[in-house]
């Protein structure tokens, strides 16, 4: 019986034992992920997410939170979740639930900590190992000293190649954490990475879960030296690893911890200094010597905390951003940035100085946009606060040209915060730094130009004056506004940019749009003693306010702005604002006009105002003021022939007529009576100049047309006035054909180059204009016909001046007759058959020659000594003028105008001119190929042929090398240039082969065998053939051989002989490409040629062929070989 009792006792004992070994092993050394629990609980967290979405707000967060205090505590109380019935997840999906989730759970997790700090712990060191994307095994061990050599040698970072795991193991005091992940799982997807909305949702709600958790706690368990250790431990060693989502997500929340200790020290800092004060209040007092030893007990606490918390901030700063900030992530810079900006501004007393300002200033100069971006971002909130500037003067003073250097630079963004901090910051700024800064109000990115032009306006305040009580309101802003007008001026004429007055408005119109829309003022300037560069600066600036006021911002070279929809308060706004400048402006301008009647260019610039004026106005309805504005502009234009003054009075003249305007009438009749004076002073003076016999002079010209009997070297622009003017005039547009086609080009020769010149122009716009408006003038045949005879009369006419002496008119005679036959042929593709239309007309072979001839004439020229003696501007200005002629003629081509076969002509230069020119002709190709392949296929062959045939008859002459035949290398570039053209071989199937037969005949056609003349003469020409080999399909290189086998058969050819050699490549190339072998390949094989083992299909051909045939046959192949070695 003893025996049996001292069994039962040693069993228990054993049991209990090995029961506290267990428990112990279990506490010591923990998985954490993936353990038994949490791998049970994948089904169960995608039942939770899917009732989640059922629930309500407030049952969720409840619910969540008993979810995720059950996970916090289940190893301290598993009883107790059991009992409940709660399902177990992990801190990793509590972040899902919003920040009022999180608070909840992360009190649960505090009572929990304070139950069982190791578990607890180790549920949140799970939670920033989930976040990082982690999705392998951890496995924890205790450790007893940070300073035991032995654990510091476990602390590696290695890799597995043979199992492909990798292996971290790190420290993070009491744990020994070893991380094991799959080696491809930093080429993953983590979520701080993951593209759409998710991905800013985890790093708001990441960031949420640090800052949360820092701010309960700092009443707790912050301080009891255990969880912060370890926590700063864990994010310090994992920031250093090599593994980018370890990497950036514990960086992110090492930065985020510092930013919430921060504001645990601000909240620390402001109690002392409560707690100082109400000590100095109880220090007056007389109670009791207990109350003030109370205070000074609570005031000595709370600063050895915020030491403490100081403390944790230093560790953080020193063990992860020292070492981050410049990490090979631009993503991991730019957080240490941002919050660095933060650290600086909250807690000003600690970091707001030269050790810390110093990583800004260096990292401005970081080659990622967005890093650049952060640190200016974070100097904004630092100098817009003025109580921080004082500690910003050596920062200022050292990194001040960094900063006015990013303001071009070439991120736009950058470039335009840059510009926004300096605004911010103008007293630093010396007026060096204003003269450059200044510059970019020319900006071409709207922001940045803008940002610019509020430095600029700010920079022109006047400064207000001593006797401004003796003025009144208004007289004390108008004297603001010449102030501020008189500044822009200046700065208009230092900066040298007499062209941009209509960017530098736009510049200014969001900061100084009180002044741009002050058009009284603006016109009291002009109205004064302004005259010369100023009063037409003025005039600029007027008109450009004017456009900005009516059109908006868009403006031609300038990006960036918002392309958002106007609202209906902005739409009134500008309505309102074209309503205020039609009812000044109708009764200025004509003031204005007959004040700078002399200037042209004022005058051209005033002219173009009425084009934006709302036909809605009062003004409209005063005829006297319509009847001075059109008095004063016909009298400008008896004064001025300038181009530019002609334009915009002709543009001007079309707005105004425009329908559903109380002025059309007016405007209408009084443009309508200047053209017809016009056209009878010019049948007056042509007339008068035939019947003297001598040339139309200038002067005369002048006088006739502008009232102005005046010797000038200027050209006449009469005719260029005419068109500009009558294109919208039904009446003259019947008279003006008549008057251009019969009067000044039937008498060429007593025309000036300039005037004949502007002639040509005006008769291709006057046939362009009668062809655009056939549908209403052609009403019967008879009109077609009168239509078709002046075009035929138009063409002769300048097929004529393409022999003139003068290059303007050649030039201007040629594209005026490709402009009208291009249209003419559109109105024919677009034509309704069942009405009256424009008849068909076909260019004469003559003038089809003569536009081919001066094509290669004019456009395909070497440029000579001369014009590379010229700046880049002008051989540009060149290139352009020979782009344009060439694609005049090639639309013709494409349009049907002309044969395709005259573009064979073109394609020869496609390789010698493929730089300038190779874009027209390549789309020229392409064109006619969509149109007709087989005859846009038969050009490319024709042209080939007839560069071929050029090079053999200079060769056959013996004499020197003309420059305009191509060598054999070029032609056979051009052929391999064709051949790239032909893309899907399929489609092409045809035209490829056609090539083919085309080629072979052109070798072997009318060929006759003799013993003087035993090869063809183009023979040759089967080596540029073979370059459109390798693009036939595998059934038509056996049919080409096979029809290039029936044009040799007739012949004796001797394989042996040099002469025969082309044959043999050529054959080679079809032979090698027939039997699914490449001639290249079949060459450069490992194999050696004379080994080569035939294929199935060949040995049969062999077999039955005769034995003589075979030999040959094989001493075919063997010299083709040799043939296509020495070609390689």
């Amino acid at each position: 019986m003893f025996f049996l009792c001292v069994c039962v006792f040693l069993f228990v004992c054993f049991v209990w034992f090995s029961s506290a070994n267990s428990q112990a092993e279990a506490t010591s050394s923990g998985a954490i992920s993936p353990s038994e629990d949490e791998s049970g609980n994948e089904n169960r967290q995608k039942s939770v997410r899917r009732r989640r979405r059922a629930c309500s707000v407030s049952e969720n967060v409840k619910s969540k939170r008993a979810r995720a205090s059950g996970s916090s505590v289940r190893r301290a109380r598993g009883k107790r979740a059991k009992e409940k019935q709660v399902e177990a997840v992990t801190l990793f999906e509590v972040i899902t639930m919003g920040k009022s989730a999180i608070q909840a759970v992360i009190d649960d997790w505090i009572e929990a900590y304070v139950t069982d700090r190791d578990a607890s712990l180790l549920d949140l060191i799970s939670f920033f190992i989930q976040c990082c994307g982690c999705k392998g095994a951890v496995t924890a061990e205790m450790c007893q000293s940070k300073e035991d050599k032995h654990v510091k040698s476990k602390m590696v970072e290695e890799l597995d190649e043979a199992v492909g795991l990798q292996y971290k193991r790190f420290l993070a005091f009491p744990w020994i954490l070893t991380v094991t992940w799959p080696m491809d799982a930093d080429s993953a997807e983590y979520p701080l990475v993951q593209s759409g909305p998710s991905g800013r949702w985890f790093h708001s709600e990441f960031c949420d879960f640090v800052s949360v958790l820092v701010a309960q706690c700092q009443h707790s368990v912050l301080f009891d030296s255990y969880l912060m250790n370890s926590l700063i431990s864990l994010l310090t060693e994992l920031s250093n690893s090599y593994v980018r989502a370890f990497r950036h997500t514990c960086t992110l929340a090492a930065v985020k911890l510092l930013s919430s200790l921060l504001s645990v020290a601000l909240s620390l800092s402001v109690g002392i200094e409560n707690s100082q004060k109400l000590y100095n209040v109880q220090r007056t007092k007389t109670v009791r010597q207990k109350t003030q030893q109370l205070e000074r007990m609570q005031k000595k606490i709370s600063e050895e905390k915020r030491a403490e918390v100081e403390s944790m901030m230093d560790v953080i700063f020193k063990g992860v951003f020292l070492k981050r900030y410049r990490d090979m992530l631009p993503e991991i810079r730019s957080v240490c940035m941002e919050e660095l900006g933060l650290w600086m501004k909250l807690y000003s007393s600690s970091f707001l100085n030269d050790s810390y300002l110093k990583y800004m200033g260096w990292m401005m100069h970081d080659k990622v946009p967005d890093v650049r971006l952060k640190c200016v971002l974070a100097l904004q909130g630092l100098f817009g606060d003025p109580v921080l500037l004082p500690k910003l003067d050596l920062f200022i003073s050292r990194f001040k040209n960094r900063l006015i250097s990013m303001v071009l630079d070439k991120d736009n963004e950058v470039a335009v915060q840059t510009m926004k901090l300096l605004v911010a910051t103008d007293d630093v700024l010396t007026s060096e730094d204003y003269k450059q800064l200044l510059q970019v109000v020319y900006s071409s990115h709207r922001p940045l130009s803008a940002t610019a032009g509020e430095l600029l306006y700010s920079s022109a305040a006047a400064p207000t004056s001593d006797d401004q009580g003796e003025r009144s309101e208004e007289d004390e802003r108008r004297r603001q506004m010449f102030d501020r007008l008189k500044a822009l001026l200046r700065f208009y004429q230092e900066s040298e940019l007499h062209k941009h007055v209509v960017y530098l408005v736009d510049s200014l119109w969001d900061c100084g749009g009180s002044l741009l829309k002050d058009w009284p003022t603006l016109t009291a300037a002009l109205l004064q003693n302004s005259s010369g560069r100023k009063a037409s600066v003025i005039v600029e600036i007027l008109v450009a306010s004017v456009r900005q006021a009516t059109e908006g911002p868009a403006l031609v070279g300038r990006s960036g702005a918002k392309k958002v929809k106007r609202s209906n308060r902005e739409k009134k706004i500008q309505a309102d604002d074209c309503l205020k400048l039609t009812e000044h402006l109708f009764s200025v301008l004509p003031k204005l006009l007959s004040k700078f009647s002399c200037s042209g260019d004022t005058v051209a610039s005033l002219m173009r105002i009425p084009q934006y004026f709302h036909p809605d106005s009062q003004e409209a309805k005063n005829t006297q003021s319509v009847s001075s504005l059109m008095t004063e502009m016909a009298a400008v234009l008896d004064l001025h022939s300038g181009p530019a003054v002609l334009e915009a009075a002709a543009r001007t003249y079309l707005s105004l007529c425009g329908d559903g305007a109380a002025w059309a009438v007016a405007a209408g009749a009084s443009r309508d009576s200047l053209v017809q004076r016009w056209v009878d002073r010019l049948t007056e003076t042509i007339g008068e100049s035939l019947r003297v016999g001598v040339s139309v002079p200038l002067c005369a010209a002048k006088y006739i047309f502008f009232g102005k009997l005046l010797c000038s070297d200027e050209p006449s622009s009469v005719f260029s006035s005419i068109l500009l003017s009558i294109l919208d005039s039904e009446e003259i547009s019947k008279q003006w054909p008549t008057c251009a086609l019969r009067v000044p080009m039937q008498y060429l020769k007593v025309l000036f180059p300039q005037v004949l010149e502007e002639a040509l122009q005006c008769m291709s716009f006057a046939m362009l204009w009668s062809l655009s408006t056939s549908s209403q003038t052609l009403t019967c045949r008879e009109k077609a016909v009168a239509q078709r005879l002046q075009l035929r009369l138009f063409c002769d006419r300048s097929y004529r001046c393409l022999s003139h002496c003068n290059h303007s008119v050649k030039n201007q005679a040629f594209l005026g007759v490709c402009d009208v036959l291009t249209a003419h042929s559109y109105q024919l593709q677009v034509w309704d058959p069942t009405c009256f239309g424009p008849l068909l007309y076909t260019p004469s072979p003559k003038l089809q020659r003569a536009l081919l001839t001066f094509v290669c004439v004019n456009v395909f020229v070497v440029p000579d000594g001369d014009n590379q003696s010229r700046g880049k501007v002008s051989r540009l200005e060149e290139l352009h003028r020979r782009r344009n002629l060439l694609a005049a003629y090639c639309k013709l081509i494409v349009h049907g105008v002309l044969e395709t076969s005259t573009a064979a002509e073109i394609y020869t230069h496609y390789v010698k001119h493929y730089s300038d020119f190779g874009d027209i002709i390549k789309e020229t190709i392409s064109r006619t190929r969509q149109t007709d392949k087989i005859e846009s296929t038969r050009t490319l062959v024709l042209c080939l042929q007839q560069l071929f045939v050029q090079l053999k008859r200079e060769q056959e002459s013996g004499g020197r090398a003309h420059s305009g035949v191509q060598t054999f290398t070029c032609i056979k570039e051009l052929a391999r240039r064709f051949a790239l053209t032909f893309g899907d071989l399929v489609k092409f199937r045809e035209c490829l082969v056609m090539i083919h037969r085309n080629g072979v005949e052109f070798v072997f056609q009318e060929f006759r065998q003799a013993p003087d003349n035993a090869t063809p003469p183009y023979l040759s020409y089967l080596t540029i053939l073979s370059e459109f080999s390798n693009k036939l399909l595998k059934p038509d290189k056996k049919a080409v051989l096979s029809y290039l086998q029936k044009h040799t058969a007739e012949h004796i050819i001797d394989l042996r002989e040099e002469c025969w050699q082309p044959l043999i490549y050529y054959r080679a190339t079809l032979l090698a490409v027939a039997e699914m072998e490449d001639a290249v390949s079949y060459v450069s094989s490992d194999r050696r040629p004379g080994l080569h083992s035939r294929s199935p299909v060949s040995k049969q051909k062999l077999e039955g062929m005769d034995p003589c045939l075979r030999i040959s046959q094989i001493e075919i192949d063997i010299q083709a070989l040799q043939q296509i070695i020495s070609w390689i």
